[in-house]
């Protein structure tokens, strides 16, 4: 039976005593027709392809057409070196490799859209840079990334997870949930933890508008991808320490595709509203697209 509630996934996990990762593995392998081995090397094949936009994206200073974006990751690196960040070296990778990640997309380079390219760089490098960190095999990863991909499958049953569709909230918001859940997983908590981490995240971030300067995945797309990986910690650490969201977690997905619909047009990619309609963007757009 597919599985389309978080409740049906908590169940089907207590039930079976089987933690999320591994129903996800099997659930993929009946409807694909394939074995459980074959998901994973599947998986893994994801996994690698993230690790290796996260390392082009932090040799490269390349820009995009606009000119605005491409190198801020470099300057994160170097502020970086000479002064250590105040949480800590998880907490550089993390920043870092979200924003490479990001840029990566930029460049039209090969990212893993999870749940969207415009959110690529938030899962990933939440888990690459723990991972690094805290020396957690690379089946462990394969766990977390399944863990995250159930969480944005079963949101997706209830919203499509676009800007245009829902705001960023849908985005950004819901790769934040996706890499709570997956970095619970990667410490080893319980599916509840992993539920009240997705919930906590996805919460905290409902409302979030999608409004692009110029219509390009740029600004503040980039940067919002670095905010919302480290969003996804706290949710993680406040889940593991027992604080639970008091809104269920499936509440809290109707509401974000609710407060989707409540959304203005404006404000969801349309570029027409929020950001996208500043006194500099206007300018910017100008200049890019050499309007009078």
């Amino acid at each position: 039976m597919a599985i389309l509630s978080f409740e049906d996934l908590r169940n089907k996990s207590l039930d079976e005593n089987k933690p999320i990762y591994q129903i996800a593995q099997e659930e993929e392998a009946e409807l694909a027709e394939i074995t459980v081995d074959m998901v994973r090397i599947k998986v893994l094949e994801d996994l690698t392809a993230m690790k290796s936009a996260v390392k082009n994206g932090l040799k490269s200073t390349e820009k995009g057409i606009s000119g605005w974006c491409g190198d801020d990751c470099d300057k994160l690196k170097k502020h970086y070196r000479e002064q250590p960040s105040l949480f800590g070296k998880v907490f550089e990778k993390i920043t870092a490799y979200a924003l490479a990640t990001a840029e990566e997309n930029l460049r039209m380079g090969r990212i893993v859209a999870c749940p969207t390219a415009g959110s690529c760089g938030i899962v990933p490098s939440v888990i690459i840079a723990v991972a690094e960190e805290k020396n957690i095999p690379e089946t462990k990863q394969i766990d977390a990334l399944l863990t995250a991909g159930t969480i944005g499958l079963i949101v997706s049953n209830k919203v499509q997870l676009a800007g245009a569709v829902a705001g960023c909230q849908a985005e950004c918001g819901v790769a934040s949930a996706m890499a709570a859940g997956a970095l619970v997983e990667m410490l080893g908590g319980e599916t509840e933890e992993i539920l009240q981490a997705a919930a906590l995240a996805m919460k905290n971030i409902l409302g979030l508008t999608c409004d692009p300067v110029c219509g390009l995945v740029e600004v503040p797309c980039i940067k919002r991808n670095a905010f919302l990986a480290v969003h996804a910690v706290t949710a993680a650490e406040l889940a593991l320490c027992g604080i639970k969201s008091k809104i269920p977690i499936d509440e809290v997905a109707d509401v974000l595709k609710r407060t989707g619909e409540l959304m203005s047009p404006v404000l969801k990619e349309t570029s027409t509203g929020g950001l996208a309609r500043t006194k500099t963007a206007l300018e910017l757009e100008k200049v890019l697209f050499k309007k009078d």
